[in-house]
C-alpha cells in the first residue's frame, strides 16, 4: 500500500507526448498571449515555485511574451479550484495543482472536483522530506521516531497541505510503518509551504514534511536539517537517508500538473498542451528540473485526466484504510 502512489506515478511516467518542435523554434510560431496561471495556495510553496518556474521558462524560450502568476489560497486549494471551474470556457487561465488538490477535494467535501476541469499536463514529481530547524534536538530520523512512538500527540508534525494531500499522507504512512496509529498523529495543516516554513523555524511543530524543492535555499543556508527523504533514492546534495534505509518501509512521491477551466475550445486546449509540450522539451526546462531536483514525469491531455482519476480513487482508499476517512 505504501508504495502504490509512487508506483502509479512511475508506471505512467514513460508515457510522454513528443513535441513537434523544440522550444527554441518558438520564433516560427505564434506566441501564446495573455496566459494567467493561478496558484491555489500561498506564496513560497511547491505550487508557487512550480508555476513561477513554468512562467519563467515560457518567457525565456519566447513561447509567451508574459505570463501572469497569481495566488488565490484557501481550503487547501479548493477555493482556487472553485474559481477555475467557474471560469468555464476561459482558455487563457490555467491552475497549478497536484496531489494536494486531489486530497483536499475529498477531505474538504469540495463542491467542485478535478473531474470538472480540463487536464492539460502533469509536469514534475519529487520526494517529500522530513525536516527540523537547525537548533532541533533531533539529528537523526531514529531519534525523532523514538520520541514520536513514545508519545505521538506530543510530537506535532506540520505539513503544507490539507488532510489527504502529500504532506499529510507521507507522515501518516510513516507513522503506520513504525507502529503508530495514524489517528493518534498530531498533524497541523498549513496552506502551502510558505506558512509551514514559518512554523518549523518558529518551533510550532516538532518536524515538518514538505516537497524537497520548497526548502532548498533554507537547507543550503543551514537553517533546516533534513532527517530523511521519502523517495526510493537519496537526493543529490542532501545528506539524509531514505526512509527505507532507516528501516521504515515507506516510498512516497508527490506530483504536480496544470489544469484549465471546463468547456474551453478544442483550439485552446490544443494550444495549452502544445505550449506546455514545447516548454517541456526546452533546455531551459531541463535545467530547471535539475536545479529544483524535480523528476520529469510529463503526461498530457486525456492520459493525464485518467491519471488524476486514478490518484483520486487511490487517495480515498488510503484515507479509509488508514482510518482517517
Amino acid at each position: 500500500m505504501r508504495k502504490l502512489l509512487a508506483v502509479a506515478a512511475a508506471a505512467t511516467a514513460a508515457v510522454t507526448l513528443t513535441a513537434c518542435n523544440a522550444a527554441g523554434g518558438a520564433s516560427d510560431t505564434e506566441q501564446m498571449e495573455g496566459l494567467r496561471i493561478m496558484v491555489p495556495n500561498s506564496p513560497g510553496g511547491g505550487y508557487d515555485t512550480t508555476a513561477r518556474t513554468i512562467a519563467k521558462t515560457m518567457e525565456e524560450t519566447r513561447l509567451t511574451s508574459t505570463v501572469e502568476v497569481f495566488n488565490l489560497d484557501g481550503a487547501g486549494g479548493t477555493v482556487g479550484l472553485g474559481r477555475t471551474v467557474s471560469e468555464k470556457g476561459n482558455g487563457k487561465l490555467a491552475m497549478q495543482m497536484g496531489l494536494g488538490i486531489v486530497g483536499s477535494v475529498y477531505t474538504n467535501k469540495s463542491p467542485s472536483s478535478l473531474a470538472d476541469t480540463t487536464p492539460i499536463a502533469r509536469t514534475v514529481e519529487e520526494p517529500e522530506i522530513i525536516v527540523v530547524p537547525k537548533d532541533s534536538k533531533y539529528t537523526s530520523i531514529d531519534q525523532l521516531i523514538a520520541d514520536w512512538k513514545a508519545d505521538p500527540g506530543a510530537v506535532p508534525v506540520g505539513g503544507g497541505s490539507s488532510p489527504g494531500g502529500p504532506d499529510h499522507l507521507a507522515p501518516m504512512l510513516t507513522a503506520e510503518a513504525v507502529g503508530i496509529d495514524p489517528k493518534d498523529v498530531n498533524y497541523i495543516p498549513y496552506d502551502g509551504g510558505g506558512e509551514l516554513l514559518a512554523s518549523i523555524l518558529g518551533g510550532k511543530v516538532a518536524f515538518g514534511v514538505s516537497g524537497v524543492s520548497e526548502y532548498l535555499d533554507q537547507i543550503e543556508a543551514g537553517e533546516l536539517r533534513v532527517l530523511a527523504v521519502t523517495g526510493q533514492q537519496r537526493v543529490d546534495g542532501i545528506d539524509a537517508p531514505t526512509l527505507n534505509e532507516a528501516g521504515i518501509d515507506v516510498e512516497f512521491t508527490n506530483w504536480r500538473g496544470i489544469v484549465a477551466p471546463p468547456g474551453i475550445s478544442d483550439a485552446d486546449r490544443k494550444a495549452l498542451i502544445d505550449v506546455m509540450t514545447k516548454m517541456h522539451d526546452s533546455p531551459e526546462w531541463k535545467e530547471a528540473l535539475q536545479e529544483n531536483k524535480w523528476n520529469d514525469v510529463f503526461l498530457t491531455g486525456d492520459k493525464f485526466g485518467k491519471y488524476i482519476q486514478q490518484q483520486t480513487d487511490e487517495v480515498e482508499r488510503l484515507l479509509k484504510e488508514l482510518g482517517l476517512a
